[in-house]
């Protein structure tokens, strides 16, 4: 799946680096997919993690602020209220890892890289738990550090192995 990502954004003759920048805003692909692109495209690494926390940073204002409106409004339409209460009861069976410890929850929860605990999981659990953005910026900041320096160390490990081949 990231190889077509990386071609759909090569055929716009995009830089390796805005490459990686855009794939990081992605939902669910985030960091966790942006860092091992660049690893494989050759971004030097301090460059690499500060392109993908960057990118995957950016959205979290606009998750939290417009997740509950937006939210509810699907749950109020005939035709989406299906689809808002998946989304709903998705973001809520993650909330009580993080209603235990709250705000270290929530960067914990962002930090682990696994398929649904990203940035953008985070931002939703936070607004849908009524953390303010003051609160809940600082964890999933931390905890998408966090996940990139793992996802970073990861990706290099696994392109010296490949190396060796």
């Amino acid at each position: 799946m990231s190889e077509a990502i990386v071609l759909f954004f090569e055929k716009l003759n995009l830089t390796k680096e805005a490459i990686v920048f855009l794939i990081s805003i992605l939902p669910v692909v985030e960091l966790r997919g942006a860092i091992p692109v660049g690893v494989a495209l050759g971004i030097p690494s301090w460059t690499l993690y500060f392109l993908a926390v960057l990118g995957n940073c950016l959205p979290i204002p606009l998750i939290i602020f417009l997740a509950r409106p937006f939210i509810n409004w699907l749950l109020k339409t005939r035709l989406f209220r299906g689809f808002g209460n998946w989304l709903e009861n998705k973001v809520r069976k993650h909330s009580d890892k993080v209603l235990k410890y709250e705000v270290f929850g929530l960067m914990l929860f962002v930090a682990i890289p696994l398929p649904g605990t990203g940035a953008w999981t985070g931002a939703l659990v936070a607004a849908l738990m009524d953390i303010r953005l003051k609160k809940a910026f600082p964890s999933i900041f931390l905890g998408v550090m966090i996940a990139g320096i793992i996802m970073l160390f990861g990706s290099n490990i696994v392109k010296f192995l490949i190396g060796l081949f």
